[in-house]
């Protein structure tokens, strides 16, 4: 791989990675407001998280499954005054906004796509919260985990909650599209630098982050996701619940989506196979790109759970190549988000 492909592909990396903090411009996900007096009802039963814990100014991270407890969409909660913002990734926003359509003749039960009214964008890095309190307040740059805070700017109001993108600590800024101009200027004269999309893409594989269309689908089930802080096995009924719960109690999954560790910089094919020491066909490639900070290829794939073990050595075939890898524990870069 060339210089110059590093340089590409790692703009703005370093700004999140090394000390300091990066702005991410998330506005092509997908958002939807859900309100209503029944919103927590018929939400409760399409999603794999308790809604009725879900108390005002909090948010959730959570899973639409099908009956076969696969994979529909994952999504956060955020519980505003307003009603219950819905963000998800830009690739499933449909799939969502047609499981919650069919609801609104069922009752009290409203849902608008705001997604271009919107804007929503990131601040990840070590300095994430010193960019949040210069560009806008203390109490921006306090938010807690799982809160979130309502903030005046200008002629709109700000929703901030603390989430990461990268495995380095982050805020998530959702903002009227009108106002997001300003916001971005806030936020870059604040000493935030601005990360190029294929310096985000390195940063979420490094941080070991799936995405739906790419790490994950309706082909798997919510359990091989990692996903599994969007999923309450306390609550009461809902779509797909008895697959989910029948395979946690049962001990393990299948497979599931873990870390592999190249010995060295190389090109993967998508899909390329994993294979065991002797030979055997174990696993597939999803995503993987060069980490400067491990100074080799990474990747995101699914490994059979007997090979799951961090260290456990294993090939990765692409094409008609075979190279040394290891499988690795996400994240590949253990970063501020988890220094707490």
């Amino acid at each position: 791989m060339s210089e110059a492909v590093h340089q590409i592909n790692t703009t703005g990396y370093s700004a999140v990675r090394d000390g300091g903090a990066g702005l991410i411009d998330l506005s092509a996900r997908g958002r939807l407001l859900v309100s209503g007096s029944e919103a927590v009802t018929f939400l409760n039963g399409l999603i794999t998280n308790d809604m009725k814990t879900l108390a005002v100014s909090s948010w959730m991270p959570a899973v639409f499954p099908n009956v076969q407890g696969r994979l529909l969409a994952a999504v956060r909660i955020i519980h505003r005054a307003d009603g219950f913002l819905i963000d998800t990734e830009s690739a499933t926003l449909e799939t969502v906004a047609k499981l919650l359509e069919r609801f609104t003749l069922a009752g009290d039960f409203r849902v608008t796509e705001v997604t271009k009214n919107t804007s929503l964008f990131s601040v990840q890095g070590p300095k994430a919260a010193e960019v949040m309190g210069n560009a806008l307040s203390e109490p921006a740059a306090s938010v807690e985990r799982q809160k979130m805070l309502t903030a005046q700017l200008e002629n709109d109001n700000l929703s901030i909650i603390r989430a990461t993108h990268t495995a380095e600590d982050g805020f998530d800024l959702f903002v009227d599209v009108s106002e997001a101009p300003k916001l971005w200027e806030l936020l870059t004269k604040a000493g935030a630098q601005p990360v190029s999309s294929e310096g985000m893409e390195t940063l979420r594989i490094e941080g070991g982050i799936p995405r739906y269309g790419v790490d994950m689908d309706e082909t798997n089930v919510v359990t091989e996701t990692n996903l599994d802080d969007a999923v309450s096995f306390t609550k009461g009924c809902y779509i797909g619940q008895e697959i989910i719960a029948r395979i946690r109690y049962r001990g393990h999954v299948a497979k599931k989506l873990t870390g592999v560790i190249l010995e060295s910089e190389v090109r993967l094919e998508s899909g390329a196979k994993i294979l065991s020491s002797d030979e055997k066909e174990i696993g597939r490639v999803t995503s993987f790109a060069f980490s400067p900070r491990l100074d080799r290829t990474v990747a995101l794939g699914y490994v059979k759970y007997d090979y799951l073990a961090p260290g456990t050595n294993v090939r990765v075939r692409s094409g008609e190549e075979g190279f040394g890898a290891l499988i690795a524990e996400l994240p590949f870069v253990r970063g501020s988000w988890y220094e707490d």
